[in-house]
């Protein structure tokens, strides 16, 4: 099979946005926030972890921390308990307190609006900070690459890369930047749904006609 080239490739990825567009018109961050805080100590909580399992977590959480204050100044065994069905949760405790310490000393409590900002704060990496910028602020500065935004993005074709870094800068050169937030959570709902790793439906999905790895 001749190698696809990359303007066939951009049309086959407009297709495909349209089609995952079309299953899951609903499609948003699935984990649960009321403002940016809230979304930035989520996903925090959510490294190696699911996101039901951090939404169960967070949902008596926010309702006692509303601040970066009141992060900050909770007693450190006190909020650390508060997460401890979390994974890693003593370290994550301390890097959200930090974090939220810096809010308040640079940022006068509020999420700063950008990824060299975000990035300073502990915990925080490319990845919360795409999450946190695309879905809290509608600021589109890259792609959140997850284990389902990277392994469909080589199933459906798309590149060959597998680290995260290397697959956001693939991604960022064949979607549209208007969609590159929506892009994340359409690859991580039909992840989620649809095409699991080991036995996708390929039967009943969406887009089957044009993924390489169905033909």
């Amino acid at each position: 099979m001749p190698r696809e080239t990359n303007v066939a490739k951009a049309t086959r990825l407009r297709e495909i946005i349209t089609g995952l567009a079309r299953a899951y018109p609903d499609v948003r961050c699935e984990l649960d926030h009321a403002n940016p805080l809230e979304l930035l100590i989520a996903t925090i909580l959510s490294a190696q972890c699911t996101d039901k399992q951090v939404n169960i977590v967070t949902a008596d959480l926010f309702r006692k921390y509303k601040t970066a204050a009141d992060f900050a100044d909770a007693p450190a065994e006190e909020f650390s308990n508060a997460i401890r069905r979390i994974g890693l949760y003593r370290n994550k405790a301390k890097n959200i307190q930090a974090t939220c310490r810096i809010l308040i000393e640079r940022h006068a409590g509020e999420v700063p609006r950008t990824m060299e900002e975000l990035v300073q704060l502990p915990g925080v990496g490319r990845k919360t900070a795409n999450v946190v910028l695309g879905n809290a602020f509608g600021i589109n500065v890259g792609i959140v690459v997850d284990t389902h935004v990277g392994r469909l993005s080589v199933r459906l074709g798309l590149t060959r890369e597998t680290q995260p870094e290397k697959v956001e800068r693939a991604l960022m050169k064949l979607v549209s930047r208007e969609h590159w937030a929506n892009f994340s959570h359409w690859l991580i709902w039909h992840g989620r749904r649809r095409c699991a790793a080991r036995k996708p439906d390929c039967a009943g999905c969406q887009i089957r006609a044009l993924c390489p790895s169905c033909q």
